[in-house]
C-alpha cells in the first residue's frame, strides 16, 4: 500500500466490513423463507419487517453520525458490535413476531454503527489526509462480501436453522468484530496525533462556510437519489429480468453485478488516484443511469443485459468510495461523522422506500415505464453531483485559498 495509509487499521476494517456486512445484510435474502415458515409469515411480510428495520436505521443514521465525533467512530464501532451480536441473538431466540420484529429494527441501527458509514469515519479519524485512498482500499475488500457470504449462508442453511446460523453469526460479531474494534479504538488517538504533528491539522474541505447548507443539500439528494435507483433495481432484479424474457438466464446476468463492482474499485485503485471525488461521484451516478436505460432500450436482447449488469456493478462499486470521499473533500474532516449521517440517512430511507415504490411501478405501469422513472431520478442525482463540483470550483477560482483539498495550516 501506498505510505501513509494505515495498512493494519484498513486491513482489520477489511475483515470486519466482509462479516458485518455479510451476517447482518447480505444473509438476510437467503434466510428469509426459513424466517417466513418458522413464524408464519409470508415472505413479503418478512421482507416488510426488513424494509421497515432499514427506514428506521436510516433514521437513526444522524445520531450516530454526531456521537461518532463526540466519542471516537471506533468506539461506536466497538459498542455496535456488542449490539449486533445482541441482537443476532435476540433474533434467533425470538418466540413471537413482536420480538423477531424488534429485533430486526435493533439489528438495523447496530448496522449503521459498524459499517462503512462508521469506518469511513475511522479512517477520517486515524489519518485524515490519507483517508481518500484508504476508502478506496477499504470498499475493494469489502466488496467481497457477497460473494463470501451469500455461499456461505446458502451452504449454513442446508443444514442448519436459521436460528442456529444466526446465534454462529452472532458468535462472529462478538469474537472477530469487536476485538478488532477495540483494539482499532484504543490505537486510534495515537495514531491520529502521531500523524497531525506530522501532515498538520485537518484537512478542511472546498466549499466555504456560506455555501455548505447548498452543497449539503445537493449531494444528500444525489445520494438519496442513487440509494433508491440501486436499491430499486437490485431488490427486483433477478424477477425483472426474468419477466422480460430471460428464464434461467436471469440469475447468471445478476452474478455479473458483484464482480463489476470489485472490477471497478480495483480500476479506481489503479489508475483514479487523481480522480476528483466530484467526478468519481458523477461517473458512479451516469454508469447507474446508463446501466438503466441500455436494459430499457435492449429488451430481450442478451448482450443488453450483459451491459446493464456490469455498467450497474461498476457504477455502485464507485458509488461506494464516493459516499466516503465526496463529503471529505467537500466539507472537511471536523465534524466529519454527523456530515456523513445525514447523508447516509437520505440515502438510507430512500433505499428502504424504493423496492415497494419501484414494484407498483412495475406492477401499475410496466417495467419499461419503471426503468424509465429511474433513470431520471439518476439523472437528476448526476445533475447534482455536477452542481456541486461546479460550485466547488467557481469557490476554488474566486478565493484561492480554498483549492480543495486543503489543510487549515496552508
Amino acid at each position: 500500500m501506498k505510505p501513509g495509509i494505515p495498512v493494519a487499521i484498513v486491513a482489520a476494517l477489511g475483515l470486519t466490513q466482509i462479516v458485518g456486512y455479510g451476517t447482518l445484510y447480505y444473509s438476510f435474502s437467503v434466510l428469509a423463507p426459513g424466517m417466513a415458515r418458522d413464524l408464519g409469515l409470508d415472505v413479503e411480510q418478512v421482507f416488510g419487517v426488513f424494509s421497515a428495520s432499514l427506514l428506521v436505521g436510516g433514521l437513526s443514521a444522524p445520531f450516530v453520525g454526531r456521537w461518532m465525533d463526540r466519542v471516537g467512530a471506533a468506539t461506536i464501532m466497538t459498542i455496535g458490535s456488542g449490539i449486533s451480536a445482541l441482537a443476532l441473538l435476540l433474533c434467533a431466540w425470538s418466540p413471537s413476531i413482536a420480538v423477531f420484529a424488534f429485533a430486526i429494527v435493533l439489528l438495523e441501527v447496530a448496522s449503521g454503527m459498524v459499517q462503512y458509514q462508521a469506518a469511513f469515519a475511522t479512517l477520517v479519524e486515524s489519518r485524515p489526509k490519507a483517508a481518500s485512498r484508504s476508502i478506496t482500499y477499504l470498499t475493494l475488500i469489502g466488496g467481497f462480501a457477497s460473494t463470501i457470504f451469500w455461499p456461505i449462508a446458502t451452504s449454513l442453511n442446508e443444514h442448519l436453522t436459521w436460528r442456529e446460523i444466526y446465534t454462529a453469526y452472532a458468535a462472529l460479531n462478538l469474537l472477530v468484530c469487536l476485538p478488532l474494534h477495540h483494539w482499532i479504538m484504543r490505537s486510534r488517538r495515537s495514531e491520529a496525533a502521531t500523524f497531525t504533528r506530522q501532515d498538520g491539522e485537518a484537512i478542511v474541505g472546498a466549499l466555504p462556510p456560506e455555501v455548505r447548507r447548498r452543497g449539503m443539500f445537493l449531494v444528500s439528494l444525489a445520494f438519496a437519489l442513487q440509494g433508491f435507483a440501486l436499491s430499486a433495481i437490485l431488490t427486483h432484479m433477478v424477477p425483472m429480468l426474468g419477466s422480460i424474457g430471460f428464464g434461467t438466464a436471469a440469475v447468471v446476468i445478476g452474478s455479473l453485478f458483484g464482480p463489476a463492482q470489485v472490477l471497478s474499485r480495483l480500476i479506481n485503485m489503479a489508475f483514479g488516484k487523481n480522480l476528483p471525488p466530484p467526478m468519481l461521484a458523477t461517473l458512479s451516478a451516469a454508469l447507474i443511469v446508463v446501466a438503466v436505460v441500455v436494459l430499457g432500450v435492449s429488451g430481450k436482447w442478451l448482450p443488453g443485459a450483459v451491459v446493464f449488469a456490469i455498467c450497474l456493478g461498476l457504477g455502485s462499486g464507485i458509488n461506494s468510495i464516493a459516499q466516503g470521499a465526496l463529503p471529505l473533500w467537500l466539507f472537511g474532516s471536523v465534524g466529519y461523522g454527523a456530515i456523513t449521517g445525514r447523508m447516509s440517512a437520505a440515502r438510507l430511507v430512500a433505499g428502504a422506500l424504493a423496492p415497494f415504490i419501484f414494484s407498483v411501478l412495475m406492477e401499475r405501469l410496466g417495467i419499461n415505464v419503471a426503468l424509465i422513472a429511474n433513470a431520471c431520478l439518476g439523472a437528476v442525482g448526476m445533475a447534482a453531483f455536477i452542481g456541486v463540483a461546479s460550485a466547488a470550483k467557481r469557490t476554488a477560482t474566486a478565493t484561492p485559498w480554498a483549492s480543495p483539498p486543503r489543510t487549515s495550516n496552508q
